[in-house]
């Protein structure tokens, strides 16, 4: 296949995949083996949609790339869809959400030490929705459940991976951005807590093979 051909093809999967695909998946549909080659047709494809001002961009999502429109153009499409019923989050799960992306694992008990209040209903919405897991068990009496968040939270809020996750006072503003565009509910308060260091979570935490990940 010719390198434009291969570009075409690359664009078609992106645009046409309901979730963000990965490089092994371009890979595997198109036959090759070089990491390279896709990374070069992609790294292509970005700068065209943002050289020519197009309203569509390709991003790195989840691990995978998805096409996303361009945020320049957020207030034409809230217009377009204002009618559309969107299922909003409850300023309750958006605070605990922010409280288990940033101090990932933690157990309910945690959750609800931080918040003073308890949390049943909004952990299992969130369960429900599939932006958090149970990841493993705390070593601790009961080996009580922990929490983590999920790849359709980072695909929800547009990052690659929570490495990318903005400073904890930013969260709200980007949980307003997303508000704008989808008319979800902001966050109300940033958590002053520092998150959990990989090191830290790892002594503590005992992944439960019963347990889906």
């Amino acid at each position: 296949m010719e390198e434009n051909n291969f570009k075409s093809a690359v664009e078609a999967l992106i645009f046409a995949s309901d979730k963000p695909i990965t490089l092994e998946q371009l890979k595997k549909v198109l036959g090759v083996t070089d990491n390279t080659i896709v990374n070069k047709i992609i790294d292509e494809l970005k700068a065209d949609y943002e050289t020519q001002g197009r309203g569509i961009r390709v991003v790195d999502v989840a691990g995978g790339f998805q096409m996303n429109t361009n945020t320049a153009f957020a207030p034409f499409l809230k217009k377009l869809f204002k009618n559309r019923y969107n299922e909003r989050l409850s300023r309750q799960a958006l605070e605990s959400l922010a409280i288990i992306a940033y101090k990932q694992p933690l157990t309910k008990a945690e959750i609800e030490l931080l918040r003073n209040v308890n949390v049943d209903g909004v952990m299992k919405s969130l369960l429900d929705k599939n932006l958090i897991r149970i990841c493993g068990r705390k070593k601790i009496p009961g080996r009580p459940f922990v929490f983590g968040t999920t790849r359709e939270f980072l695909e929800y809020f547009g990052l690659n991976s929570v490495k990318d996750l903005p400073k904890i006072e930013e969260f709200t503003a980007l949980a307003v951005k997303k508000e704008e565009e989808s008319d979800i509910e902001p966050i109300i308060e940033p958590i002053n807590e520092e998150p959990v260091t990989a090191p830290l979570a790892e002594s503590l935490i005992q992944v439960d093979p019963e347990v889906k990940q």
